[in-house]
């Protein structure tokens, strides 16, 4: 079993900056991959990003890519969303999102466990 907490969301102006964090009970963390996801009112979830569970390898919605940057410290037990040139459009509930040892990077259903969300809103 895998518990999840978000933290770092909050209101912030367009071209600004933000970084979710990812806290992970449990003693398995490294063994695995994470993901970052985001539903905005109204809209589905969608993916945002993932990193595999040796942190060899992160992915990107063409959305965030070039702004966004996923990390993960394996001794910490947590994973980052660094968020900068923030857009109105990416205002959202984030969540993270751990797959044991997966692959399935960009499909929500393929995650074990999921945090509760942290709220992200950008103003114009």
């Amino acid at each position: 079993q895998v518990q999840l907490v978000e933290s770092g969301g909050g209101l912030v102006q367009a071209g600004g900056s933000l970084r979710l964090s990812c806290a992970a009970s449990g003693r398995t963390f490294s063994s695995y991959s994470m993901g970052w996801f985001r539903q905005a009112p109204g809209k589905e979830r969608e993916f945002v990003a993932a990193i595999r569970w040796s942190g060899s390898s992160t992915y990107y919605a063409d959305s965030v890519k070039g702004r966004f940057t996923i990390s993960r410290d394996n001794a910490k037990n947590t994973a980052y969303l660094q968020m900068n040139s923030l857009k109105p459009e990416d205002t959202a509930v984030y969540y993270c999102a751990a797959q044991f040892a997966g692959t399935y990077y960009y499909t929500g259903y393929k995650y074990d466990y999921w945090g509760q969300g942290t709220q992200v809103t950008v103003s114009s």
